[in-house]
């Protein structure tokens, strides 16, 4: 008899094995850390890829450089335990010491050694057979774009180019985990956005894996591949940058995270739209027990009172803020709570009445307290 049973295909359409999971650089789970019974990390958790890029964001004392700093080693933590590859580098009563756990810091001010010259500090981490024209010294000079400066000295550089060469010198001797340590609070906001850029550019084209500790929003949203928001030593949320902003865990991350006015929500119709001051909108909820909707000034549009087409009620302009790129324009509702509306050029002036609507769904969160 025949057999009726077909080879299996040399190519393509057939079954294939499941893709090996992800190799993880970082593994943090129930991490605690205390000063003097005050209780500063408490249960953090967070895993991050190999070749991954995450920032830790949070506001000044949330615990975000403790965190940091229990990774690189220079802090014992109380509970819970840290791994670095397949490496458990921190547990109670287990400590690897700073030095053996191949990792490397970019401090806020660089930090840079000021008797050493450019490529002295970048090769500084190397072994001293390497630290004299060794070729990854030129290739991490070129990955920051400082390529031919190798000769100048610290106090010859800007500050930009400073921050260029502390990630340089981190970048060097190839470690398993760069941690930055809000490195951009000393430099002026257009070289700022520009240094950022490059450095996104240069740990990904290296195939660094790295964590930025910040309290700058637009740092944390634009560099990173996910984000870990921190309030009072607590992940509040861990996810992707878009999600962290358009589907915010709580009424405290939405405000912290970007403008974010919050209107009172109790629940929708059955076409799933909700009564408010500003009119009927379309709602999104993250879940059970939702108390807020997360406004987005980017969300709201104003129009002239005598627009017969459009809907929504008229509102007073309270005030008009001009930043170049756009214009936010705070409005009073009619029941007296004040929202902001986001528009490339100012559509009123104060004590305008417009009107006022809501463009696209908006997002349903509990209630998790406010930032400011």
């Amino acid at each position: 008899m025949r057999s009726t049973v077909n080879p299996a295909p040399l190519t393509g359409s057939g079954p294939r094995d499941p893709a090996p999971p992800p190799r993880l650089a970082v593994d943090l789970a129930g991490v605690a850390k205390s000063y003097r019974s005050h209780p500063v990390l408490q249960d953090v958790g967070l895993q991050l890829e190999q070749g991954g890029f995450l920032a830790v964001l949070g506001p000044s004392g949330c615990g975000k450089t403790t965190l940091l700093r229990c990774i690189a080693g220079f802090e014992r933590i109380d509970g819970g335990r840290i791994a670095l590859g397949n490496r458990a580098v921190a547990l109670p009563g287990t400590h690897v010491s700073a030095h053996r756990r191949h990792v490397a810091v970019v401090p806020q001010d660089g930090a840079l050694f000021p008797h050493l010259s450019v490529a002295g500090n970048v090769g500084f981490g190397l072994p001293r057979t390497q630290r004299r024209g060794d070729a990854r010294i030129e290739e991490c000079l070129a990955l920051v774009d400082l390529a031919g400066l190798g000769d100048r000295m610290p106090h010859e550089l800007s500050g930009g180019q400073q921050q260029r060469v502390a990630l340089a010198r981190a970048l060097a001797p190839r470690p398993r985990l760069v941690l930055l340590d809000e490195p951009f609070g000393a430099l002026d906001a257009s070289l700022r956005v520009e240094l950022r850029r490059d450095i996104r550019a240069a740990l990904h084209e290296d195939g660094a894996t790295a964590i930025l500790v910040t309290h700058d929003q637009d740092e944390a949203l634009s560099m990173a591949d996910r984000v870990v928001v921190l309030r009072e030593g607590r992940v509040r949320q861990d996810a992707v940058p878009s999600r962290v902003y358009a589907q915010p865990a709580d009424s405290w991350v939405a405000s912290f995270v970007g403008d974010a006015d919050l209107l009172p929500f109790t629940g929708t119709d059955p076409g799933g739209r909700a009564r408010t001051a500003v009119g009927p909108v379309e709602v999104r909820s993250g879940g059970p027990g939702a108390t807020h909707l997360v406004l987005r000034p980017e969300q709201v549009r104003i129009d002239p009172v005598g627009t017969g087409a459009v809907e929504g009620p008229v509102v007073t302009v309270r005030d008009v803020e001009f930043y170049g790129h756009d214009t936010l324009t705070a409005l009073t509702l009619p029941d007296g709570t004040v929202i902001r509306s986001r528009s490339l050029a100012a559509a009123a002036a104060a004590g305008d009445r417009v009107r006022v609507r809501v463009v696209g769904p908006v997002w349903a969160v509990p209630d998790g307290g406010h930032p400011r």
